[in-house]
């Protein structure tokens, strides 16, 4: 395999990682910034109010996600063992 195609696989890899990584952190900083403008608003300094909310967010992505993750995960994770296996030949 030459560098292009090595690179190719590096390139898919970060962009697997971003796809997957994405949604979740995209719904805990939705959500973190949604507390503290309530915690601006009403003057409430508690720590468990921040962590919660993100917590049972990210949870119901992972369950409405998970599937599309999973299947997403499943089919780079052939493409790459194909790939390592025109390697050796």
């Amino acid at each position: 395999m030459t560098e292009a195609g090595i690179l190719a696989i590096a390139q898919h890899a970060v962009m697997m990682m971003v796809m997957l990584a994405g949604p979740l952190l995209l719904v805990s900083l939705v959500v973190g910034l949604l507390v503290s403008v309530f915690q601006a608003v009403t003057q409430i300094n508690e720590m468990t109010l921040t962590f919660v909310p993100k917590v049972v967010a990210i949870f119901v992505v992972l369950l409405l996600m998970g599937p599309w993750m999973l299947q997403m995960l499943l089919g780079y994770t052939a493409s790459t063992f194909t790939s390592i296996a025109q390697i050796g030949h």
